[in-house]
């Protein structure tokens, strides 16, 4: 669909490009009218939703850019939509057929069972599923998520009812159900489809372990049994049969015994790529196997994670199997899942990361390309997966790891619980940082991972101001890096970790870009891997490559902790080649993202003197000073990056005629 709300925010011209909309706030302005529809919502409202952290004037001033956006894009998206405004109320007028949404709606209520099939493919995820909001905003979506949750249910065992459905049809709707269970385990509507879907395949054992899963869940979760209409479904109402110890039998384990030997990773998270279900088309499952191929292999090559053999995980094609039953099976912490749906020319394919303890999805992402390129369709949903997932497995075992009793924690979780005071870019998370590092080489002195973010932090204790002797913590961060460097082998973000040290602190490029090279060689989806490329390539003046590194960094994971630091690189990149408007954009960007980050100001100062705008310079000035009083030109020369004091002159410029003084 052109504009699809479920899963996310997609926006689509007709040629089947994306369409990318300035900031993400305008693609939410543009899902709230499509949400809203005929009734609409007042320029306050919008403003105080989508901007609640700005003052009014401001809020309403983004607000206009935003619906000027729109409105420009709105002819090569919903052709026949406009934007309307009736005295201070703003609206969407037509184009609800080429809403998602809508669209979903409307096949639900519609009857046929090709029309609920349909309607069951367009559920891929919840409505804006992923996307930040605030305030009244989450109410309003929550109570229409709510909503469509309820309908999708109801969408699912009304499919399931059908007789005599297709393949397609069968899957759609078994893909649902999954779906519904994901977010809801306890979702009995869900597990009644999938029970009929089983008897109409003739396998009674299946839909017995069906009915199973729906007992212990609603038991779980909910403290009741199963509805008398769930266990209706079956003659005899009986549970599956059980196994030794009166655990249900699997199907056909899937080398378990193997699989959990080869998951004792000494702390290390595991994942699993299932076999994708193919909605349709007619190449079988070449395509879907071949897309799992790829991105099994990306993900092999990080080094942050075990990954499962691919010929464990296939073994369950072509079967329904619940992905805790799978983390049970083959010992892993997650699963990836996902769908390929062909069309004629086009290819959209859905793919989400599931907890298997919990079942709790963690992310979700749709697809959507031209298939004359197969292969390299799937090489680059593949890199795109693989530099998602990531940092998404990365955020949940930091979470983890927070709620480890502190009497259990290993060098690992102590790692994990640093990362996040590591990447805040202030002070004082960064000397808790370094605190936690040292603490996981005390239990673990050779420890290559925690010396390279020690290495990292050490590096950014001189570079971001924060101490009074920036030599002795170059001294320490090079003296970690090279202990590190003995330790790591092959682990692609520790490499660039390493890679990042050097970088920050002597004026080596060639050994700082050795590091980042070996890295990006082992995971070409690091995304901190192309970010440190970015700065190295802004250090040498290549500034076209260095943006062309920071773009593919945010591109392969556009919700990172860093993308702050990429958009600052960015800016860096632009000023030199003497675009201060731009490079400002850039800067404020990444402080609405970092925004404890206040060294970067001394940035905002530096450009704003270039552009003689003198008022805002010494505004930006004075942010900078208030946290670093007396600073001079000398004190940061000594202090930044040596690499960065002949490669950026329009910066060191820029902070003279802002005021700064030399020392």
């Amino acid at each position: 669909m052109p504009l699809a709300l479920f899963g996310g925010i997609t926006v689509t011209a007709p040629s089947g490009d994306a369409v990318t909309l300035p900031t993400r706030k305008t693609a939410l302005v543009l899902a709230v009218l499509a949400l809203l529809g005929d009734k609409g919502a007042t320029r306050d409202a919008l403003a105080e939703w989508i901007w609640p952290e700005r003052a009014e004037g401001q809020g309403k001033s983004s607000l206009r850019q935003a619906l000027t956006a729109i409105r420009k894009a709105l002819p090569a998206v919903l052709d026949g939509a406009a934007v309307e405004t009736e005295q201070d109320t703003v609206k969407l007028s037509g184009g609800a057929e080429l809403i998602d949404l809508h669209r979903f709606e409307a096949l639900a209520r519609g009857g046929g069972r090709g029309a609920l099939a349909e309607a069951a493919g367009l559920y891929s995820g919840e409505l804006l599923e992923g996307i930040p909001l605030s305030g009244s905003l989450e109410h309003l979506v929550a109570a229409q998520r709510a909503q469509l949750r309820q309908e999708a249910l109801e969408l699912a065992e009304r499919l399931s009812e059908e007789a005599g459905l297709s393949k397609s049809e069968q899957a759609a709707c078994e893909a649902l159900a999954n779906r519904l269970l994901a977010k809801d385990p306890a979702a009995e509507a869900a597990h009644r489809a999938l029970i009929r879907l089983r008897l109409a395949e003739g396998q009674p054992n299946a839909a017995r372990r069906q009915l199973e899963r729906c007992a212990e869940a609603v038991l779980r979760d909910l403290g009741v049994e199963p509805e008398a209409r769930t266990l209706a479904l079956l003659d005899d109402g009986a549970p599956p049969p059980a196994g030794p110890g009166g655990q249900t039998a699997p199907e056909a384990p899937a080398e378990p015994a193997a699989a959990k030997a080869a998951s004792d990773r000494h702390g290390q998270p595991s994942v699993v790529v299932m076999p994708f279900d193919d909605l349709g088309g007619q190449e079988g499952d070449f395509f879907a196997d071949g897309v799992v191929e790829e991105i099994t292999s990306a993900l092999s090559r990080i080094k942050d994670f075990f990954v499962i053999a691919r010929q464990s995980a296939y073994s369950y094609k072509g079967r329904f199997v619940d992905v805790r039953e799978v983390g049970r099976d083959l010992g892993v912490d997650y699963a990836v899942e996902g769908t390929v749906r062909r069309g004629g020319e086009r290819v959209r394919i859905t793919v989400q990361l599931v907890e298997t303890e919990s079942g709790r999805q963690l992310w979700s992402e749709r697809y959507e390309d031209n298939r004359s390129e197969l292969f390299d369709l799937q090489d680059r949903i593949a890199s795109q997966v693989a530099g998602a997932i990531n940092p998404s497995i990365r955020a949940s075992e930091i979470e983890r790891a927070k709620q480890t009793p502190p009497e259990d924690l290993q060098a690992y979780d102590l790692m994990l619980q640093a990362l996040p005071h590591f990447w805040a870019h202030r002070k004082e998370d960064n000397l808790t940082a370094l605190k936690l590092f040292d603490r996981a080489l005390e239990r673990d002195p050779d420890y290559g991972v925690a010396l390279a973010f020690k290495a990292w932090c050490h590096a950014q204790q001189a570079c971001y101001l924060w101490t009074d002797d920036p030599a002795r913590e170059r001294a320490q961060a090079v003296a970690a890096a090279e202990q590190a460097a003995l330790k790591v082998q092959d682990h692609a973000t520790a490499l660039a970790a390493i890679g990042a040290a050097y970088g920050m602190t002597t004026s080596d490029l060639a050994r700082a870009e050795g590091f980042i090279e070996r890295s990006l060689a082992l995971d070409p989806n690091n995304a901190w891997g192309w970010m440190r490329a970015g700065w190295q390539r802004l250090f040498a003046k290549d500034f076209a490559s260095a943006t062309a590194n920071y773009k593919r960094a945010l591109a392969l994971s556009p919700f990172d902790p860093f993308t702050f630091n990429m958009h600052f690189g960015l800016s860096i990149a632009e000023a030199e080649q003497g675009h201060y408007e731009k490079a400002i954009g850039l800067v404020e960007q990444g402080l609405r993202e970092g925004p404890g980050v206040t060294w970067a100001y001394r940035m905002l100062a530096a450009y704003h003197a270039q552009l003689g705008n003198k008022e805002k310079s010494a505004e930006a000035m004075n942010q900078f000073l208030r946290h670093y009083p007396g600073v001079t030109i000398e004190f940061m020369r000594q202090s930044l990056p040596p690499s960065l004091h002949d490669s950026t002159p329009a910066y060191w410029e820029g902070m003279r005629k802002a005021g700064f003084p030399e020392k």
